[in-house]
């Protein structure tokens, strides 16, 4: 039987704040932590196993998929890390609280940039210490292809080449595969196997 589980990290430091993350690089909290063994005990008992495991580049993704494959006893299984995997970037709205970030441009404009597909918030401008362009984690993506804010059609576009290239071809070899990774990239992957519309 062909599986793939689909699981968003547990919640960030960021998260806990109210913050915008996308790119930005922060760890699990307690409760994330907590929610990481949740969901392992879940997927214990409906029974679930797996032989890969796919995650991003970003360690509140990592340290979910480590916290189940340890609770799973599956910490041996290949593991593969793939920026295309990460958080859409939310672009200059990074690391701003999004209740005051709601005060200052209007609740409307932040549901757009949230929630349209195809509308990106403002973008980091070369030389802000958020655009972690020389990271070496992302030492393979093209400096002009580096993102500086992401829509989530953007998202989708990053995300999908991943997906033919790696995850797909495992799906349908039989793999029992788990994807550690964030609502943006899931909503991207889920919108493209599910043929969702943009609107």
């Amino acid at each position: 039987m062909k599986r793939l589980v689909l699981l968003r990290h547990g919640e960030s430091v960021w998260n806990q704040e109210n913050r915008f993350t996308g790119w930005t690089d922060v760890g699990l909290s307690e409760k994330g932590v907590d929610e990481g063994r949740a969901a392992a005990k879940l997927l214990r008992r409906e029974g679930y196993d797996f032989d890969l495991a796919f995650t991003s580049v970003l360690k509140r993704a990592i340290k979910t998929l480590w916290i189940v494959l340890e609770d799973m006893d599956r910490m041996w299984i290949p593991t593969q890390n793939s920026w295309r995997l990460n958080e859409r970037h939310y672009g200059a709205l990074q690391g701003l609280n999004k209740a005051e970030t709601a005060a200052k441009f209007g609740d409307a404009q932040v549901k757009i940039w949230r929630r349209a597909y195809d509308t990106p918030p403002p973008p980091l401008d070369d030389g802000d210490p958020r655009l972690e362009i020389n990271d070496p984690r992302y030492a393979e993506v093209e400096r002009v292809a580096f993102p500086r804010t992401e829509c989530l059609k953007d998202t989708v576009v990053r995300f999908l080449p991943y997906w033919h290239a790696a995850i797909a071809p495992a799906v349908r070899s039989g793999k029992r595969i788990i994807i550690a990774a964030h609502g943006n990239s899931l909503r991207a992957l889920v919108k493209y196997l599910d043929n969702v519309s943009d609107a």
